[in-house]
């Protein structure tokens, strides 16, 4: 079977959300900040930096880690009035074992530009601090040094000298001129929760990638000042982006929504975006008319960036496993543009970077799952709201940290899996390309006894039923004659009957 790629396209054990895709030469680049699975805290993990050859997206190269916590000398020198705010994320006396060291930040999403001088630099914050961070690479995954901070003409940090705003998720942009454009910030999501420093802001740099060129200006609308605009349920919150095509400028933002990414178009760099749409949102949320309460995933943040490899753009974004906001990991779809720049909002499928569906035969990871929902829906990740009343995705391992070795282990074997399917619980897949279907299999665990009904959308009838009967942690397999004509089309599994299964891979027979 020729090689496929599919959503999450990194490894199952693997949590990079944020994830910002660049060219450079013949390969694509994803940065992003670095989870821990069931972590307490957002990016508690070291940035690692994966890559394929831009002819080749089924086969993602583990890169290392390109640059760790303790690099930055702020993680040094915690002052002893920090905020009460830090204690959350790591610099507790003793901190628990799924947060970071005492004196340690996470660092958050950051975003990497090749510079004039063919260097590469590394932007990033880190937690609660206001200022931004620089590092910088002879190669695009090489070992990142510290450089500095970004600076004020007069050498005092942006973030810290009075009238400045909080900086956070910065993006950096160099046009086709050589000016460096760089882009932060963050804005309330609601106008009860301004405290006077946040907003979208964008500003040059002078060639040494630290100093201000001019100081920072409002980019943006939030929710402070929306009103009346097109941008209005749709305002910036985070995570700054930008792209450029035929002359255009894209401004990828995460918006108040928060599980949705938005973009923006200017004819120019550093201002006059007016809003384009949802690029995507990971319940598939406005697609089609969808609201927040028919969301097909949990809800929670996600951030990403687009970028053309080859002929083709793909959107990238994260979505959210495990019951919480900490355990998150990317996935990329396809996108298209119209005659007018437009861009259509992109649905969640379970293909995503492959060139086209899924082949409908062999075995596949339960975990590839592009609709994930109990039988009242979805609702947003967090354990106090999800209980223990839907299915999510969550591994049986402790956090992995990738080596060589273990990117190099011919496994088919999942490591993460849907968790808690009762009854209505439904596991959708998209899409998959059928010739001759004659059967398919499940692999399942739990206390359980009925039956997985199966269906090519989430519509229509049954067109077969697998009977499942199952107790204990033992891994089982169950099937059933399924005959679906040759066609392209989803996949969708739904529990119906007593317990809670665990849902580990299912397989397609073919005649």
């Amino acid at each position: 079977m020729k090689k496929q790629v599919y959503n999450p396209y990194l490894p199952s054990f693997e949590y990079v959300p944020d994830g910002e895709p660049h060219v450079f030469g013949s390969r694509i680049y994803l940065y992003g900040s670095h989870d821990r699975f069931r972590g307490a805290g957002f990016c508690l993990n070291d940035y690692v930096c994966y890559s394929a050859d831009v002819n080749d997206l089924t086969q993602w190269r583990y890169e290392g880690v390109i640059y760790k916590k303790e690099q930055d000398p702020r993680n040094q020198n915690i002052p002893e009035d920090a905020p009460e705010q830090k204690l959350l994320f790591g610099i507790l006396p003793e901190a628990p074992e799924d947060l970071n060291p005492k004196g340690i930040h996470a660092m958050w999403a950051p975003d990497v530009v090749r510079g004039v001088d063919g260097k590469y630099y590394l932007y990033y914050c880190l937690d609660f601090l206001p200022e931004i961070g620089v590092a910088v690479c002879d190669d695009p995954a090489g070992k990142y040094e510290f450089l500095g901070l970004v600076k004020h003409e007069n050498g005092i940090p942006l973030g810290t000298q009075k009238g400045d705003l909080e900086q956070f998720d910065p993006g950096i942009f160099i046009d086709d001129d050589g000016t460096v454009y760089l882009y932060s910030g963050n804005a309330p999501m609601k106008k009860e929760n301004d405290y006077g420093r946040q907003g979208s802001q964008v500003m040059r740099l002078m060639p040494d990638m630290l100093t201000l060129a001019e100081e920072p200006r409002k980019l943006l609308p939030d929710v402070l000042s929306s009103e009346g605009t097109e941008y209005e349920g749709h305002e910036f919150f985070e995570a700054s982006s930008i792209r450029k095509n035929n002359g255009k400028y894209y401004f990828v933002y995460s918006s108040v929504r928060s599980h949705e990414l938005c973009y923006a178009v200017s004819d120019r760099p550093d201002g006059g975006y007016r809003y384009g749409g949802t690029l995507v949102d990971i319940g598939d949320v406005f697609l089609k008319g969808r609201t927040e309460d028919e969301a097909v995933n949990c809800l929670g943040n996600t951030h990403g960036g687009i970028e053309k490899v080859g002929e083709q753009w793909y959107v990238f974004y994260h979505r959210q496993t495990n019951r919480t906001n900490y355990s998150r990991q990317g996935c990329a779809e396809k996108i298209f543009f119209d005659e007018d720049g437009g861009i259509a909002q992109a649905e969640v499928t379970s293909c995503g970077l492959n060139e086209g569906p899924l082949v409908g035969k062999g075995m596949y990871p339960a975990n590839i799952c592009c609709h994930l929902t109990a039988i009242n829906g979805a609702v947003f990740s967090h354990p106090e709201r999800m209980k223990m009343d839907y299915p999510y995705l969550t591994q049986d391992v402790p956090d992995v940290e990738p080596t060589e070795k273990l990117m190099m282990k011919d496994c088919t074997e999942p490591i993460q899996y849907v968790k808690n399917m009762q009854d209505g619980s439904t596991a959708g897949y998209k899409y998959f390309s059928f010739q001759n279907l004659k059967g398919i299999s499940v692999q399942v665990r739990g206390d359980a006894e009925g039956v997985i009904e199966v269906r090519t959308s989430n519509e229509n009838e049954a067109v077969g039923y697998i009977p499942v009967s199952c107790r204990g942690q033992e891994w089982r397999e169950f099937d059933e004659k399924v005959s679906i004509e040759n066609s392209v089309t989803a996949i969708y599994f739904t529990f119906k009957g007593r317990g809670s299964l665990d849902f580990r891979a299912f397989s397609f027979v073919c005649g």
